[in-house]
Formats: C-alpha cells, structure tokens, sequence
C-alpha cells in the first residue's frame, strides 16, 4: 500500500515543475524544503503553489527588517551569481515581502552550497535535484562553458556535488536517508567529456545504499509538443537489503526508455497536445494583443533573419503550420536566432515585424504549465525599482526555459510509485 502522502524536498527547485507533476498524478504531497537562489524563480514557484498573498508575519515588516533579514541569504537577481547587496537595497519594500514570504512558505534553503545534511527534515520520501546544465549543454559549450561537472571547477554544473556532500552528511547525522532521487538534466551528462564524472557520481550513489537507473526520455514523447530530450535517473535506497536490492535490480532490467512512454500513454494523465492547443492567438483579447505585441521584435535586417532561417509555426494569413508538430526546445531566450519557431503576427505598428516569437504565457504552456499557472505569477507583478517590474518578458521566458517539462515528470513519477509498490510489499512481507 503506498504512503497517503509522500515528503519532498527540491533542489534546484526553479518554479516547481516536479510538486506540479506530482499533483497532477493525485500524489498527496508535502514540501519539506525547496531550494533555489533566484529571486524571480522563487517568487515565481511560490506563485503558482502556494499564492500571490504576503505572509501576515511579513507584511507588516520595514524595509529595514526585511534588507537585514535578507541579507543573510545568498540571493541571485539572474540565476548565474550572487546578487550584490547595494542590488538588494534598491528594491521596494513590496518585493522584498515577496521574496522573503516566497523563502518562508516554500521552506527555500535558497543556497545549495551553504545547505547541510544536518538542516535537512527527516524522513524525505522524494528528492529531486535539476542541476544547473549551462557547462553540459551544447548551447553553453558554444558559448564557452565547458568545465562539466569537474569537482572543484567552480562551474554552475559541478553544484551536482554539493547533493552528494548533504546526502553524506544526512547520512553521517545517523538520518535515513531520502527513499527517492530524482536527477534531471540534458543527455550530454553522458558524452564522453563528462561520462566519467557521471559514472563516479553513481559509484558514489551506490556506496551510500542507493540503486539507480538513467533513461533518455523527450517531452514529445508525453503529450507536449515540444522537442525536448533529457536524461533521468531513479536512485532507490536500498541499504543492506539484499532482497529489496534484487526486486528494485529486476525492476530496472524490465524498465526503459519505451515502457516508460507506453506506460504513460496508457494511463488517465495521458493527454496529447497538438501546437495549436498551446497557442494563445485570439487577440481580440486585450492581454493576449499585448503580449503578443510585446513579443514582436522592431522590423530589422537580422530580425528578418528570425523569421526566414525559423520554422514558421503560424504562416501569412494566420493559418497553423501542418508541417510542425513539434516546436523546437524551449530555450531561456526567444528573442534570437536560432529560435524555437515564429508566428506571422501583424500587429499594424509602423516598424515593427509582421511576425513574433513565442510569447511567456506560451512557452509556460509547452513546458506544461497552465493559464492559470501563468496568470498567478503576474498577478502580483511589483516593481523592484523605477522603470521595470519584477517579472519582465525575458525574466519569464528564462524560467520556463530552465524548467522541467511537467508531463515527462509525470510519466517519471509514475515508475516512481511502481517501485514504491514493491518496496511496500517487500515490507509487508516482513511485518
């Protein structure tokens, strides 16, 4: 019999896409921890789980308070460095509530690096870690990123590292350790630039109990229309029982890439979108126009580009383009070429482009999120300072990017709890 509800902890939580894909299944869940440096991804995830609302012990904090309590904390404003604290200080009270109400009710450790074992909560059923992939992807190998997951490289890639110091230190605390890992990141984890690493990362894995098995997975495969393919590995602690060992080893030689798909395929959750569900073109919608609108890029030489070397999801005359099942991956930036496609858009605005890019609301919507999700997280769109808001387009675009597709996530879960099945019966049989 499986647990009623099953403790999770996120690290490198971005805006949730993992407590998302577990709701959606019917999984109970209950966050123990997240943790994530991003002002905006934090905000963000608090959003779309818990609410827009300031904590009624934050509200009422001064600016002061709030600029002392926070600074405690190593605090990102683009996800890629520590924000300077001069930054901090030019926020407005109102952001500041929402970023310290965002750590509070999402229990955010914030800083992976500075996270022990010992502040872990006990009795984890589910740990998930989504690792920065900046110095693994072919992406960031063009853009110079090309440290891996070195130990000690200081590269964004290598915090993988800083999971196997607090799994140790859980351990070391006499503290059982989580049941469930969950790693998500892109398939170059196991080109041969990086593949030794990875093998020791699961060396290191098997020495503190656990049993683990990768799949190459694509959201395309889920019901997203999207090209996406990542890498995931199951670890299921096992400890010194041989004959968990044995069931949860025979349970990984019958699992791969394809009976994972079937299986969701066959299941409730399963629900194909084609590219035109995930479209938001009625702009008769004043929010919809607009953001439309804000997506379109000024009529230039190289925006011309965009369009002709793009694929053309919506052609001249506004019709879909058949030829496109599947949108390109969905990158952090839109705005660039290559992209992951174009819809012809006449906004009737001297110079500017008669096509746009994807907008946030539906780059949110490929990754599998909902409208709903989307409309949460700028409800409450305060302004950090004169001049721009705390959730800009680009700031938007590069959350859905850094997420995890939820319907793969769902799929993924599903072996999850299979294996939980036999783990459960495995203890029956010993009661």
């Amino acid at each position: 019999m499986k647990k009623t509800t099953y403790n999770i902890v996120e690290l490198f939580s971005g805006i949730g896409s993992q407590a998302k894909a577990l709701c959606n299944i019917g999984i109970n869940i209950k966050t123990l921890g997240t943790c994530e440096w991003d002002i905006h991804a934090m905000v963000a995830y608090d959003a779309i789980h818990n609410g827009t609302d300031v904590i009624a012990e934050v509200k009422h904090l001064t600016k002061e308070e709030l600029l002392k309590i926070l600074s405690t904390f190593t605090l990102s404003n683009n996800g890629k460095e520590a924000m300077k604290y001069i930054v901090l200080q030019t926020c407005k009270v109102e952001v500041l509530r929402r970023i310290y109400s965002a750590i509070k009710r999402s229990n955010n450790f914030v800083d992976v690096s500075g996270l022990s074992g010992e502040q872990l909560p006990k009795n984890i059923d589910i740990l998930t870690y989504s690792f920065p992939c900046q110095d693994l992807s072919n992406v960031g190998a063009f853009h110079g990123y090309n440290k891996g997951i070195d130990k000690d490289s200081g590269s964004r890639s290598s915090l993988l590292w800083q999971v196997g110091r607090i799994l140790t230190e859980i351990k070391q605390c006499k503290k059982v350790l989580p049941r469930f890992l969950l790693l998500e990141n892109v398939p170059a984890l196991v080109a041969k630039r990086h593949f030794e690493n990875f093998r020791t990362w699961q060396q290191d894995l098997e020495e503190l109990g656990y049993k683990n098995k990768y799949f190459f997975l694509n959201a395309s495969d889920f019901g997203l229309p999207q090209n996406r393919p990542r890498l995931f590995m199951i670890s299921v602690f096992v400890g010194q029982d041989g004959e968990l060992q044995n069931k949860v080893q025979d349970f990984f030689k019958l699992t791969d890439n394809d009976s994972i798909v079937n299986e969701y395929k066959s299941s409730k959750f399963y629900c194909e979108k084609k590219v035109e569900n995930l479209l938001r073109t009625d702009y008769n919608k004043k929010n919809l126009y607009d953001e439309a609108v804000e997506c379109t890029p000024n009529d230039t030489i190289s925006r011309r580009a965009i369009w002709n070397e793009n694929p053309q999801i919506i052609l001249l005359g506004n019709k879909i383009n058949s030829a496109i099942p599947t949108i390109r991956t969905i990158t952090t930036k839109q705005d660039r070429n290559p992209n992951s496609g174009n819809l012809y858009f006449d906004s009737h605005i001297e110079g500017k482009s008669k096509f746009r890019y994807l907008t946030p609301r539906e780059c949110f919507l490929f990754m599998g999120f909902t409208d709903e999700d989307f409309e949460n997280v700028i409800e409450n769109n305060p302004s950090p300072r004169k001049g721009n808001v705390l959730f800009p387009r680009d700031k938007l675009i590069r959350m859905a990017g850094n997420s995890i597709p939820v319907k793969l996530l769902e799929g993924v879960f599903l072996q999850i709890m299979k294996i939980d099945d036999i783990i459960q019966k495995n203890i029956l049989r010993g009661i």
